[in-house]
């Protein structure tokens, strides 16, 4: 019985060691957070007033939109 506990213990002893090199090395290899990327120039729908990223926005003579019914909605019309 004294040499069972004794493989126990022995056998917890190894078990903690390894989880806690294992643990330890995942650590070290985590990348930091990457930087996040440049904010994007914003736009203003004149139809809503929906703010969104001016790459996205749909363009008018009057202005820009969030949509083309938007757009249709404002009765402008796709510039030239």
């Amino acid at each position: 019985m004294k040499y069972l506990i004794w493989l126990l213990v022995i056998v917890l002893a190894i078990w903690v060691f390894k989880r806690s090199r294992r643990v330890n090395s995942d650590a070290a290899q985590a990348q930091p957070p990457a930087t996040p990327a440049t904010p994007a120039n914003m736009a203003v729908c004149l139809h809503c007033g929906i703010h969104l990223p001016q790459d996205e926005a749909v363009t008018g003579e009057k202005g820009l939109y969030c949509s083309t019914e938007h757009r249709a909605a404002a009765q402008d019309r796709n510039p030239v």
